[in-house]
């Protein structure tokens, strides 16, 4: 095992081991931090990660920026051709179901028609299992965000994390792909990745 695998492993035990209380305690104020944005507020096309086990809620996030008049698209999964969709939902209970690994993602019926083109999107916020203070990110292994984040480098890329998430320097490859803030429930990161 390397030892980017053994940091991500290390910081999602960690993660995991979260009360439920006390994560969307956590989650509410990274949300709060993110709403004030002068980037959210200017958006008009915000794709947002739909979150999933231990992740930073992001549900009531969606909901709120949906009730702000902005138009979100959460993430698709194409496991064959290894990559992400952007998808346009207007509501969470009737546009979402159980899709790759378990994780909310479109129904299938709700794809057609509903594609945001990656460029026309303002804000990207995603998850991750390592940041650190450049705005280098580990995902979960796939590459699918660092796929996705190479087709809109002009978008502000926000990852969503808890503290224990963060790092002072992650060892990053070539592929890793940066962001531009992380916001933690105690600090915002903001990098130059420009």
């Amino acid at each position: 095992m390397s030892g980017r695998d053994e940091l991500r492993n290390d910081i999602l035990a960690q993660r995991d081991s979260m009360g439920e209380e006390e994560r969307l305690k956590k989650s509410r104020i990274i949300a709060e931090t993110l709403l004030s944005f002068a980037e959210i507020e200017r958006a008009r096309n915000i794709f947002v990660y739909v979150s999933f086990r231990s992740e930073v809620e992001t549900h009531r996030l969606i909901e709120e920026l949906i009730r702000r008049g902005k138009r979100i698209s959460v993430p698709y999964t194409r496991v064959e051709e290894k990559r992400l969709d952007a998808v346009h939902i207007e509501d969470m209970g009737r546009d979402l179901s159980g899709g790759y690994q378990g994780i909310p993602e479109p129904k299938p019926e709700h794809i057609e028609g509903y594609i945001t083109e990656p460029l026309n999107i303002d804000v990207v916020i995603i998850p991750g299992s390592v940041f650190d203070e450049r705005g280098g990110r580990y995902g979960y292994g796939g590459g699918y965000y660092d796929r996705f984040l190479e087709k809109i480098p002009y978008a502000v890329r926000i990852g969503l994390a808890f503290d224990l998430q963060t790092v002072k320097e992650a060892p990053l490859q070539p592929h890793d792909e940066l962001l531009d803030y992380v916001i933690t429930e105690q600090k915002i990161i903001e990098a130059s990745r420009m």
